[in-house]
Order: C-alpha cells, then structure tokens, then sequence
C-alpha cells in the first residue's frame, strides 16, 4: 500500500466484511505504515502497566488502561481518560496485547463519537502458539516493529 488513505480504506472493508461497529482493523504493519506516513494517525495501547513493564511498549504511543492488572479489573474512568487525551477527529487505532480488548476500546470509541476508531488486529503480542508462547506466529513484535522494554 503506497499511502496512509489506502491503508485506511483496506481497514474500512475489512470492517465491514465483519461487521464490525468501528472504522476499521488494521494489521501491525498497516498500522505502522499509516502512522509512518500520516502524523495524525494515533495509536493508543490499552494494555495493563505490568505488561508494558514485563512485555514491552512501543515508543512514543498514548497509553490508557483497559483493566488494571492484578485480576484484570475495568478501568472505570477510561472513557473519561480518552476523552481527555484523544481529541474525537483523530484517527485513532487501539493496541492490547492479542487484539481483544483492542476491539472493546474500538467500539466504545465509536460509541463515544470517534468516528475514526479502528483495532489493530493481533496485537503487540499476536497468538499464542500450541507450547501457549506468544510473539512467534503474529503481532508488531513478531513483524518486527519498533519496541521497547
């Protein structure tokens, strides 16, 4: 793909092959692509402290708890938290560790009015492989993104 409004559109079909609420999903690389060429184009990881410190962040990204490690327990002000670091014309992409609560900050974006939310798929991490290893089949670490420890 040769510009962020290409990566973007390929994002928007994929929603809606499925139906998926938001604007779109995006893979690591795409997500690293749009951000690359289009500075506006925010990502936001939504991944626990403890993981940023125990797995790695990638740099220069807001971070918004999902859920609060131990016990995983939902950040009740991260609707708020959003609203006050995320202005809602921003195109914003959510990050967690596999894709999952990546797509629950999605859809509550949308629902707040951030009409340009999109998932990035698979995650920091990716899937875990049959030994329950992560980063070795998918994810910005295994397509070797910029990160951090």
């Amino acid at each position: 793909m040769d510009n962020a409004g290409n990566i973007l559109n390929q994002a928007q079909v994929r929603a809606a092959q499925n139906h998926l609420p938001y604007a779109g999903a995006l893979t690591p690389e795409e997500t690293y692509q749009a951000m690359q060429q289009d500075g506006s184009v925010m990502l936001v990881d939504v991944r626990s402290r403890a993981e940023l410190e125990l797995v790695g962040r990638v740099p220069g990204v807001t971070h918004i708890e999902w859920a609060f490690y131990p016990g995983m327990v939902a950040n009740p002000d991260f609707a708020a938290q959003l609203q006050a670091q995320v202005d809602k014309n921003s195109t914003v992409v959510f990050m967690c560790r596999t894709g999952g609560r990546s797509h629950n900050a999605a859809l509550l974006a949308q629902q707040l009015g951030y009409s340009k939310a999109y998932n990035m798929l698979e995650g920091f991490e990716g899937e875990a492989n049959e030994h329950k290893q992560r980063t070795l089949i998918n994810g910005w670490k295994h397509a070797g993104l910029p990160w951090t420890n």
